[in-house]
Order: structure tokens, then sequence, then C-alpha cells
């Protein structure tokens, strides 16, 4: 059975402290995101940035990506842990990757398996847009895995949990931080807790973690060669949801 340390979703995870005694040091450290079924969807149109709650805030707005390249039209921000890869400390004698990770002073075997058919979702996505791999993970274990998996650059920057905003117990990815158009922005992802601010920007996907019979990023390539040639990816996003 998987144990992933890395999940999409977790029970209750608290506002980050110092772990209590007896507490699990992998899920205090590897807790990604936690489901509130009380919140509610936030429009893109209504909600404010996080850094502009105060009129008095004198700090000028500092965006989470480089200034955007005249060649680049539109983005798409893509999850790491059951979106593209399962990732366990458990042993796996079929894991594409092994990735070591320090603990508190220890070393640990961090097991990755990719999801079927990544390395032509990724190869044709960088093609297509500015790809920007945005994980809740800690950059200790995302980044030396999007280096493995990443075989042709398509990822122009990677952020980690770091740049999420923790609100009501989870790590939310907020796009309005990112400094693109939000018309032309698009999150791949299995949870939506993630871009629970922005969901209509959102192109779900099913949490993968072991089946080797998936074939959802081969599904949706076509999705995205028609999302890649539009001005406005909402009308072409609500279409997907409604059909889907």
């Amino acid at each position: 059975m998987w144990i992933n340390p890395f999940p999409a979703c977790a029970p209750r995870c608290p506002q980050p402290r110092r772990p209590s005694p007896g507490r699990s040091i992998f899920q205090s450290l590897f807790c990604c995101l936690c489901h509130d079924a009380a919140e509610p969807s936030r429009s893109t149109t209504t909600r404010r940035c996080w850094w502009r709650r105060t009129a008095s805030c004198p700090r000028p707005v500092k965006y989470l990506l480089p200034e955007l390249k005249p060649q680049d039209q539109q983005a798409v921000v893509i999850d790491l842990d059951e979106t593209l890869v399962h990732s366990s400390f458990k042993p796996v004698n079929n894991a594409d990757f092994i990735i070591p990770v320090e603990i508190d002073g220890i070393m640990h075997q961090v097991y990755v398996l990719k999801r079927p058919y990544v390395d032509e979702f990724l190869r044709r996505m960088g093609e297509l847009f500015e790809c920007v791999l945005f994980t809740a993970s800690l950059a200790k274990y995302a980044d030396p895995v999007a280096d493995l998996l990443d075989k042709w650059g398509a990822f122009r920057a990677r952020l980690f949990r770091e740049s999420c905003v923790f609100h009501r117990g989870n790590y939310v990815k907020d796009l309005s931080r990112l400094g693109r158009d939000l018309s032309r922005l698009i999150i791949v992802d299995n949870s939506p807790a993630s871009y629970i601010f922005h969901p209509d920007n959102a192109v779900p996907v099913a949490s993968w973690f072991d089946n080797m019979a998936d074939t959802e990023l081969l599904d949706l390539l076509p999705f995205f060669e028609r999302l890649s040639k539009v001005d406005d990816v909402y009308t072409v996003l609500k279409q997907h949801r409604t059909s889907s």
C-alpha cells in the first residue's frame, strides 16, 4: 500500500508550528494541503490580493514570477504530487526516482513513481505555454524531483510551499501573485483546495497513485492544444467544466 509523504490532501493540518512531542515529523514537514469543507469559492474579480489587505501598506507589489517574455502568450501552472508523480517513503521496486531528503539531520529515501505519459505531457506543454511548477511540497524534495522529471526544461520557474498562502488550513496557490494576466492563465491540479481562490482558471485532474493504465495526461493534450490558441481561457474552461 502506498503511503504518500507529500499528500495533496491530509486530515485537518493545523497552522504551521513547532511539532509537539509524538507528532510525526513527516506529517509536520510534508503535509501539503488540508480540505476545509466550509470554505467557499472566491471570485477572481472580488478577492483582494493578500499583500493589499490594508490601505496603509506602503510596499510595492512584488510578483512571484519574472517579467513576461514577449513570445509567451499564456501560462500554465502545474502541480506535482498526485498530478505528475506519486511519492512514498516506503521502498518501491519499480520507482522511477529515489530522492534522498534530509530531515533533522537524518537522510531518508523518497521513492517516486511517474504518472503514465508524463514525459509526453511535459514536452508538449513546454512547447505550447510558459510552464510553471507550483507545489505545496518543500523544495528540498520537489526541486530534485523536478530536475529528474523535466528532461526538456519545460518549467520556466518553480514555486514551492513558501510561495503558497496558508489560508484556513490550506496551502493555497494564489494565482494573482504570479504577475500574469488571469485571462491567459491556467492551473492543472488534482486538489480543488489548492486553487480555491481561482476555480475558474482550473483544469482539474484525478489524483494519481499507481494506476499504470491511466491516460489522463495524454488525453488532455488535444484540449490544451485548443487552449493555446485562444485569447481568453475562461470561456473554453467553462465549456470544459460543463461537459465533464
